[in-house]
């Protein structure tokens, strides 16, 4: 795909060297001209209006009320005069639906970059005035389902398919993957991203960047940084110790950043430790540049920030959408001194930089047809392999051959949920529900129970689905129903009718909101109770089976009623072939081997974050310029705090450090058959910088399956507190047949066991006794093995930046 861009290429590298030079025509030359010549010549040509508009995306143009349109304003007016306003109402025909476009000047040599959101596939708009064709794109797993099967080739092939999309519909960059740390098991985004361990989140990321940036377009890999909710989001103040942010909320953008190196970063909307992301010099340039080697360039969330200056000298290239008052803003900077010029000329350095990368750059020729079919080939494996099974009592599943007819309960049987809401929806052409899925796979499903079914949600539906999430609703998310009641009598007559009960359990979420700890949301209502409870009793009468199917997006309470059914398959939200999927793992065609990358608590309370998520309201007596932070956004700026006193215990590194029980832990999932670990060997016992780890696995059961091995590592509690385990590797098996047997090795450095030492602003290996863990979750260990460390390791000193002003223990005192 590569190859097809170079020799697709409008404008040679060679040509457009001349064009800056003002020379005319494409006679060879003996040498073309080096990236930085031409982007020096560019830039040279450039006027100082051009620079401010390249640096200023050019507006928002969604079809969104007037009232918000008025606000991203963009080239819906004159501020900038004629000609600008007929680059960017021209720029806007590339792609309908975009997110964004960058200013385009051809006579310089400045193509457009089209930014199109896409977490879970590409966002655009399927429908063109005058046009009868339908731009569909393929909603593929969400990031929840992708690091359940902790499978990174599985995961760069996802993004292969995705980033082809991404080029053959006319975009440059794909602002994906979304990968902050589900630190609260509320937050409304955590289907975008991958898991509470930085090491899957990294790995995941990279794996997705790689895949996607194969074809030769980009991502921007977001939220930069410890962007872990949406209340508030555009002006909470995340306060968080350097070791927390260093060894969790940052390492898997250091992963993805050193392994992937994406094309561009996203800045988040939230403060940290007391200033916006994207005006923190620390954080944009000391940490991600000078400390991680990134080489491309950083944007701002949609809105995100306040001080477009700030911004420029903290090395957040690129403002989006933009406004034309912030490009005369920058302008009248430049003019009076406030801003030199030359930190103007770095940011567009970066942004050409990758310009010369561009689709739009070489002129590729994109056919606005890519392959959906074969990307749903895609899209149905990866969610067969994220689905984890929670339970499976007495080998209920995979579905005997005797079951012929199948009672499909639950609104959401009937109206699954592909993807969330929000930025990270997608528009899909269909999406498979359970009941095609039944059918699909040869069963039968009772016509009775479904026309009950159709008529309630269709009924419901027209009274109007109430949300609070304004943006879910905005952008037409799909909201579930309220379930419907079912009565006992149904429940029996049905059980005497079919021969297995699958009953689905739905939830959504998405930008704009956080879920709630309430039955509807984290807890089951009575009404979804009781349709478990009655209908597993009906069929269990009969001497038949019921299955429940979570199509959810994020964790729920489960300790109270999943004992009840016989098996419990965690489906997530799989995309777009969802009931195919499902199937396939139903039916055994599939053998599930997806673990949880997330911790499901008992209860909400449990978790180390319940008691300070999402964060409080700062009274106006306690924050300078309380009143006038509203600012340039989509929302109202409430001053708020969220403090992160649970520190470096997130998760995991919490539940088994302190021994909080948990309903299913950290790297959980069943199988249809049995694993055995054995001859765990580690390289030396004495650690000197790298350790190499093997381990064999041996299929025991009697179907094949793959196996998720997960290694995890003990240190020594020195002069820094440690959790009781942290992961350090992870691998899966080839499909292994029945007694087969895999050798996997794992290579382990210093970095990989580092704790950060806020004193030294370094990463430190401390000397000590260290314990190997492998297994099959953070909890189910198979094999252990022990090495040191003989004296201390420096692994490291980094930018002694971003430290809270006040300590965190002050501030949770108070």
């Amino acid at each position: 795909m590569k190859n097809r861009l170079k020799k697709t290429s409008l404008i040679s590298k060679a040509c457009l060297f001349s064009l800056t030079l003002g020379v005319f025509g494409c006679s060879s030359q003996p040498k073309q001209p080096s990236d930085e010549e031409v982007i020096k010549n560019t830039i040279s040509k450039m006027t100082l209006d051009q620079k401010a508009e390249v640096l200023i995306g050019t507006g928002m143009f969604m079809d969104l009320p007037d009232s918000i349109k008025k606000k991203f304003g963009g080239g819906d007016d004159n501020e900038l005069g004629p000609d600008y306003k007929a680059m960017v109402d021209h720029i806007r025909t590339y792609l309908p639906g975009a997110a964004g476009n960058t200013s385009e000047f051809p006579e310089a040599g400045v193509t457009c970059q089209v930014l199109t959101d896409g977490p879970a596939g590409l966002r655009i708009q399927p429908t063109r005035k005058g046009e009868e064709k339908t731009y569909y794109c393929t909603a593929f797993p969400i990031a929840t389902v992708l690091a359940s099967s902790w499978d990174t080739d599985l995961v760069y092939k996802v993004g292969e398919a995705m980033g082809n999309e991404v080029l053959e519909y006319g975009s440059d960059v794909l602002l994906a993957p979304g990968m902050n740390i589900q630190r609260d098991p509320l937050c409304g985004r955590n289907f975008e991203y991958y898991s509470e361990d930085p090491l899957v989140t990294g790995k995941m990321a990279a794996a997705m960047v790689k895949g996607i940036q194969s074809n030769g377009v980009g991502t921007s890999i977001k939220h930069f940084a410890a962007n872990n909710q949406e209340t508030n989001r555009m002006s909470v103040n995340t306060i968080v110790s350097q070791r927390a942010l260093r060894e969790i909320y940052l390492k898997g953008f250091e992963i993805a950043v050193k392994d992937a190196q994406p094309w561009t970063v996203m800045s988040s909307y939230n403060k940290l430790n007391g200033v916006y992301t994207s005006e923190s010099h620390g954080l944009l340039t000391d940490i991600l540049r000078n400390d991680w080697g990134f080489e491309g360039y950083v944007m701002t969330d949609w809105g995100g920030g306040s001080d477009v200056i700030a911004q420029m000298k903290a090395g957040n290239d690129m403002i989006q959408p933009g406004q034309p008052k912030q490009v005369l803003e920058l302008v009248n900077a430049v003019n009076e001194g406030a801003i030199d010029e030359a930190i103007l000329d770095k940011n567009l350095s970066r942004i050409f930089g990758i310009m010369l990368k561009t689709p739009k750059y070489k002129g590729y020729a994109y056919s606005s047809d890519p392959d959906l079919k074969a990307h749903a080939e895609v899209t149905r494996q990866a969610a067969t392999d994220g689905m984890v099974l929670l339970e499976n009592r007495d080998q209920a599943l995979p579905i005997t051959a005797d079951v012929k007819k199948v009672a499909a309960f639950g609104n959401t049987s009937y109206d699954f949920i592909a993807g969330g809401t929000g930025s990270g929806d997608v528009n899909e052409a269909y999406t498979i529900s359970l009941l095609e899925g039944l059918e699909n796979g040869g069963y039968e499903t009772d016509a009775e129970l479904t026309e009950i079914y159709q008529k309630y949600i269709e009924a419901e539906r027209a009274k109007g689905v109430k949300t609070d999430n304004w943006l879910a609703a905005l952008m037409n998310g799909k909201i579930p129903v309220t379930e419907m009641p079912l009565t006992k009598a149904l429940a029996q007559k049905m059980a005497a009718e079919n021969d297995m009960a699958l009953i689905t359990i739905g939830r959504n979420s998405g930008e704009g909101g956080d879920r709630k700890p309430e039955a509807g949301d984290f807890y089951l209502t009575d009404t979804e109770k009781a349709l478990i409870k009655d209908v597993t009793e009906a069929f269990h009468a009969k001497g038949k089976k019921a299955i429940v199917v979570l199509n959810i997006g994020g964790a729920i309470e489960t300790a109270s009623w999943a004992n009840i059914p016989d098996a419990v398959l965690l489906a997530w939200q799989p995309g777009q072939e969802a009931g195919n999927s499902v199937i396939d793992v139903l039916s055994g065609k599939v053998n599930p081997s997806g673990k949880l990358a997330v911790s499901f608590p008992v209860s909400y309370d449990d978790a180390p974050t319940s008691k300070t998520f999402p964060g409080h309201e700062i009274k106006s007596d306690e924050v300078d310029n309380a009143a006038d932070l509203s600012g340039f956004s989509f929302m109202k700026r409430t001053p708020w705090e969220v403090v992160y006193d649970e520190d470096i215990y997130v998760g995991y590194r919490y539940y088994n450090t302190f021994d909080v029980p948990v309903a299913y832990e950290f790297g959980y999932g069943l199988s249809y058959t049995n694993f055995e670990y054995s001859n765990l060997k580690l390289s030396a016992s004495n650690f000197d910088g790298e350790l190499t780890v093997s381990v064999d696995v041996k299929n025991t059961g009697s179907v094949a399956g793959r196996e998720v091995v997960q290694v995890y590592a003990s240190a020594p509690q020195v002069k820094l507190e440690k959790p009781e385990e942290e992961l350090v590797a992870f691998g899966k098996t080839k499909l292994l047949n029945p007694d087969e047997t895999a050798t996997l090795s794992f290579t382990i450095k210093a970095t990989d066991l580092a704790s950060f030492n806020e004193a030294t602003s370094s990463w430190l290996v401390e000397a000590g006794n260290y314990t190997v863990k492998v297994g099959a979750s953070s909890i189910k260990i198979n094999q252990t093995a022990d090495f040191s460390v003989a004296s201390d390791i420096d692994a490291g000193d980094v930018s002694n930046v971003l430290a809270p002003e006040v300590s965190i223990e002050k501030l949770s005192q108070k």
